[in-house]
């Protein structure tokens, strides 16, 4: 009978600090979130009145007092776009070569580990490194080029570490049914790893993309321009971006209206926010394909 009440009591317990645990981590949840939907909610709220076709669409003017924001979220695209064509291949490459062909030897936990202090680095010091091989020894200039470089460079450390993670995640049986089936190693790679692996591969490309579109310092070197009165034409142009344009406005342009700063803040966060909801669209229908 007191063997019975001792395993009572001591389950009581074991549930009241279950359930303590469980509130701690909701409270801890709701004290990180809540500051940052209320810093949403508070630039929405202050630039909405901004936001309208011809600040979308229009050319600043007056000294960037008036007009629209038309070339910076040009050139946040064009760049972000370049990012991704560059960074995107070189670090699913590398994440693959890592996660299923390297072996298991110092030298390659020594790249595993300079991978994840590279992703640690500031990003002054990756628009430093742009500036010194991109826009100066190879001669790329100020352009959306030797940008795009820079911001590859920077967002590479996290696609490959999330890449590798992902297809490291996938079962190994996976592979060894491939494999004995006749498939070769490449063919089981691309037919059975990679689209299993899919979810987590976006989940680090976004992640990567959307600190590259954030950025000001690497921009700041290699490509962002104070003021351009017309759009890139082509890869060797500089140009202006979302990030560079927000802190020149808040922090150079004396008598700035408030309410345009905000609405280019708006804009940026509509840009990031597109970004993340096109991934969990995708994210989603490829977990729902997952066989595992």
């Amino acid at each position: 009978m007191k063997s019975v009440k001792s395993m009572v009591s001591r389950s009581k317990r074991q549930n009241f600090i279950q359930r303590l645990g469980f509130a701690g981590m909701t409270l801890a949840a709701m004290v990180t979130v809540t500051p940052i939907i209320l810093i949403v909610i508070l630039i929405f709220w202050q630039g909405a009145p901004a936001i309208s076709w011809e600040f979308l669409s229009g050319f600043p003017r007056e000294g960037m007092r008036a007009g629209g924001i038309l070339p910076a979220i040009v050139g946040t695209f064009w760049l972000t776009l370049g990012t991704g064509v560059i960074a995107v291949p070189l670090g699913i490459g590398a994440a693959i070569y890592l996660a299923e062909y390297s072996p298991d030897s110092p030298w390659t936990r020594i790249i595993r580990i300079a991978i994840i202090n590279l992703a640690g680095i500031p990003s002054v010091v990756y628009g430093l490194f742009g500036l010194g091989l991109f826009v100066l020894f190879m001669r790329f200039g100020t352009s959306i080029l030797a940008g795009s470089l820079t911001l590859a460079i920077m967002t590479l450390p996290v696609i490959i570490s999330t890449t590798e993670e992902a297809l490291r995640a996938v079962p190994n049986s996976f592979r060894v049914v491939s494999v004995s089936l006749g498939g070769t190693q490449w063919q089981t790679i691309r037919r059975i790893v990679l689209p299993q692996a899919l979810p987590g591969i976006l989940t680090g490309v976004i992640l990567g993309l959307e600190r590259a579109a954030g950025e000001t310092a690497p921009i700041l070197f290699t490509v962002a321009a104070f003021f351009l009165p017309q759009l890139p034409s082509s890869v060797f142009d500089g140009t202006m971006a979302l990030p560079y344009h927000l802190f020149v406005i808040s922090t150079q342009v004396p008598g700035m209206p408030l309410r345009i700063q905000y609405g280019t803040a708006v804009v940026l966060l509509t840009f990031v926010l597109g970004m993340n909801i096109i991934a969990t669209i995708l994210r989603s229908r490829a977990r729902a394909r997952r066989q595992w």
